[in-house]
C-alpha cells in the first residue's frame, strides 16, 4: 500500500487502500508467526537430585576422572549384580554428569543393553537407578549420546501409566530432553504412542508431572513438521480435548496470581516457561481455532502481562515468551482484543514500550492486532494514551519498531478526527515530517502516506 503513486490512490479512494493494508497486515501476521516457531527454542534439563543421597559420595564420583577401564568395570559391577549392584549405580549416574563420560560409556560394548535390561527389571530401586542413569545421557549435546539411548524409549513411555509420579516425572524429562532436536529420537517416540501417554499424564492430579508433560509437548511442538507429523488435524485436536491447552493456561493464571503477590519460589520461571511454550505453539499451530474455544477465561491474558512485567529485567526472554503468547490469543481475535481493553491492560503494554530486545516490537504486535479489530477499538485504544507514546517510539533507532509504530498509527488516525488532532497537537507531525526527508526508503514512504491521507493540513508537499 505504501508504494502506490499518488495517482492511483486517487482513483481508489481510502477504502481500497485500507483494505490492502490489512491484507497486507494478515500475510506480515502469518510470517512472524511461523519465523517465531521456526526459531526451534530448544532446551534440556535435569531433574533435582535426592536430598538423602551421600554427598561424599557424590563429590568423589564428580571429582575423578574417570578412564575407559575403570568405566569398563564400575559397567561390570552393575552387570554381575550382587548386593553393591545399586550402589555401583548410583556411582554410575553421577559419573555420567560428565560428557567425556557419558561418551566413553555409549562406546562400551552392551552398555546400554545393560542400562535398558535393569530399566526394565524387577528390582524398582535398580530401576530407578538405571532411569537416572539413562537421564544424565539424555542431557548431552552430543547427537550420538541421544541415538544411543532410544531402546530405552519404550519403556520410559510404558512407565509413564505408573502411580509414582517421580518417576512419571523423570521418564517425562528424560523423553523431553531426547527429543529435542533430534529428530531419529522425536519420529521414534511418537511412533511408540508418546501422544496418547502424554494425554493421559496431563490429567493427572500432580502438578511436577503437568509441569514435565509441559516441557515435553514443547519440544515435541517445536518440530518444523509439528502440524504434518506431531499433531494433525484429529489428532491435535484429541490432544487440546484432553485438556493440555486448558490444563496450561488455568497453571499460567495461577502462576500470574502468585506473581503479582510475591507469593513465588526462586526458579519459577523454570515452570512456566514450558507452560509458555505449549500454549503459544499450539495458538500458532493449524488447530488454532479448536484450542481457542478451550481458552474461555480472560484472566489468561492479565497473567501474562503481569508475567511480562515481572520477568522483564531478569528474565527478559521469559517475558518475550509472555508478549508472543499474547499476541497468538489476540491476533484476528475480536474476543480476546476486546478483553484486552476491558481489562485495562493497555497502560500496562505500553509501560513495556521503552524495552528492547523484541518486548517493545512484541508489545506493537498485540496493540496492532487490538486496533485492527475496527474503529472502536482504534478509538479506545487513543483514550488509553497510545498516541503519546507511539510518538516516543516513532523516534526509536530500531527500524522494526518504527515501521510498527506507523502501522498501530494508520489504524488510529483513520479511525476519528479526534485522534489527529491530538496526534498533532503533540508533536507526531513533526516526527513523520523529519522521517519524511531523513529515514530509509520504506518509512519515508510510510510517513509521506500517513501525512497525505491523515493529516493532509499539515502536509509539506
Amino acid at each position: 500500500m505504501w508504494r502506490l503513486n499518488a495517482v492511483r490512490h486517487k482513483a481508489r479512494g481510502r477504502n481500497t487502500a485500507g483494505e490492502e493494508f490489512r491484507l497486507k497486515r494478515r500475510e506480515q501476521e502469518r510470517e512472524f508467526r511461523q519465523a517465531r516457531k521456526d526459531q526451534q527454542l530448544v532446551s534440556k534439563r535435569l531433574i533435582e537430585e535426592d536430598e538423602e543421597e551421600d554427598e561424599g559420595a557424590m563429590d568423589t564420583a564428580d571429582s575423578k576422572l574417570w578412564k575407559d577401564q575403570e568405566l569398563v568395570e564400575l559397567l561390570q559391577g552393575v552387570q554381575h549384580g550382587g548386593e553393591k549392584r545399586a550402589s555401583n549405580l548410583r556411582t554410575l549416574r553421577k559419573v555420567l554428569r560428565s560428557p567425556e563420560a557419558q561418551l566413553i560409556l555409549i562406546g562400551l560394548e552392551n552398555s546400554m543393553q545393560v542400562l535398558v535390561g535393569l530399566l526394565s527389571g524387577s528390582s524398582a530401586q535398580c530401576q530407578l537407578e538405571a532411569a537416572h542413569c539413562v537421564h544424565q545421557l539424555s542431557s548431552s549435546t552430543c547427537a550420538r549420546v541421544g541415538a544411543a539411548c532410544l531402546p530405552a524409549t519404550p519403556y520410559l513411555i510404558t512407565y509413564l501409566s505408573g502411580q509414582n509420579a517421580k518417576f512419571t516425572e523423570l521418564c517425562l524429562y528424560t523423553l523431553g530432553n531426547l527429543c529435542a532436536g533430534n529428530m531419529a529420537v522425536r519420529d521414534k517416540v511418537l511412533a511408540q504412542g508418546i501422544i496418547p501417554a502424554l494425554a493421559v499424564c496431563i490429567q493427572r492430579p500432580n502438578l511436577a508431572v503437568v509441569e514435565a508433560v509441559g516441557f515435553i509437548v514443547a519440544q515435541l511442538l517445536q518440530a518444523k513438521d509439528a502440524s504434518e507429523k506431531i499433531i494433525p488435524d484429529k489428532a491435535s485436536e484429541a490432544l487440546i480435548s484432553q485438556g493440555a491447552v486448558s490444563q496450561c493456561s488455568s497453571l499460567l493464571i495461577t502462576l500470574g496470581g502468585a506473581v503479582a503477590t510475591g507469593n513465588t519460589e526462586e526458579g519459577i520461571e523454570l515452570l512456566i516457561w514450558p507452560l509458555l511454550r505449549c500454549v503459544g505453539n499450539l495458538l500458532a499451530g493449524s488447530a488454532l481455532e479448536c484450542c481457542a474455544s478451550q481458552l474461555t477465561d480472560s484472566r489468561l491474558l492479565a497473567a501474562l502481562c503481569i508475567l511480562a512485567q515481572t520477568f522483564l529485567q531478569p528474565h527478559p526472554g521469559l517475558a518475550r515468551e509472555s508478549l508472543w503468547v499474547l499476541n497468538n490469543l489476540t491476533v484476528d481475535s475480536s474476543v480476546f482484543s476486546s478483553a484486552v481493553l476491558y481489562l485495562s491492560l493497555v497502560p500496562s503494554l505500553i509501560q513495556l514500550l521503552p524495552f528492547s530486545k523484541g518486548i517493545n516490537t512484541m508489545v506493537l504486535q498485540v496493540l496492532a492486532n487490538v486496533a485492527y479489530q475496527g474503529t472502536e477499538y482504534c478509538v479506545q485504544l487513543t483514550h488509553s494514551g497510545l498516541l503519546p507514546a507511539l510518538c516516543a517510539t516513532l523516534k526509536m533507532a530500531d527500524p522494526a519498531v518504527v515501521t510498527l509504530s506507523l502501522e498501530v498509527l494508520c489504524m488510529l488516525l483513520a479511525s476519528s478526527s479526534q485522534a489527529a488532532e491530538e496526534f498533532v497537537r503533540l508533536g507526531g507531525s513533526a516526527a513523520l515530517e523529519a522521517m519524511r526527508y531523513n529515514s530509509q526508503d520504506e518509512l519515508r514512504l510510510r510517513a509521506s502516506y500517513l501525512l497525505e491521507h491523515h493529516l493532509p493540513a499539515y502536509s509539506q508537499s
